[in-house]
């Protein structure tokens, strides 16, 4: 009977790690990736999470699902974008009022990364999920307060603000260099 009861216990213990972390988290090392769409239209599909908080995912300020209140599985038309458009997502967090945004850590607050973009999570589809927390270094809290997965897009890395700053000033350096010798 003891050996039935210890059993049950690990089979209940499994069930439920399994059930914590059910859904979907991209890769570490996708953080500061961007959207970028193929061209066509965009579906989304809400993957899970395991937040405390309750959060939005935004679009172009449009609502496209809740942590709460959105059934897993639940897909959504992002609309048709042209190729080569950054679909820039946004995570509000309704119980501390941050905002976090895919793409370089500077759109958010606390300068850091709060979305990974894994792009083929499976062949044709994007993976993204979100952090929720302020101050969330190298992503301690798992990226796991909301995944949502979406079709006829691709992925890249855009260039910090500073990074596109001190490339001009190079090529206006060469420009200048250029002019003198001319």
């Amino acid at each position: 009977m003891k050996l039935f009861a210890k059993l049950v216990s690990f089979a209940a213990a499994s069930l439920l790690s399994v059930s914590v972390f059910a859904h979907p988290i991209a890769a570490p090392g996708t953080e500061g990736l961007s959207v970028i769409a193929s061209g066509g239209e965009v579906i989304a599909k809400y993957e899970g999470n395991t937040a405390a908080y309750s959060n939005d995912l935004l679009l172009n300020f449009t609502l496209i699902f809740n942590n709460h209140a959105t059934t897993v599985g639940a897909i959504k038309s992002l609309g048709s974008f042209a190729a080569g458009t950054e679909l820039v997502f946004q995570l509000r967090v309704n119980d501390t009022g941050n905002n976090w945004y895919t793409g370089a850590a500077s759109r958010n607050a606390d300068g850091l990364f709060h979305a990974r973009v894994q792009e083929n999570w499976q062949p044709g589809v994007t993976l993204v999920s979100f952090e929720d927390l302020w101050g969330n270094p190298e992503g301690v809290n798992g990226f796991n307060d909301l995944s949502f997965s979406f079709t006829n897009t691709q992925t890249t890395k855009v260039p910090e603000p500073s990074t596109v700053l001190l490339m001009m000033l190079g090529l206006a350096g060469l420009v200048a260099s250029r002019r003198k010798k001319a």
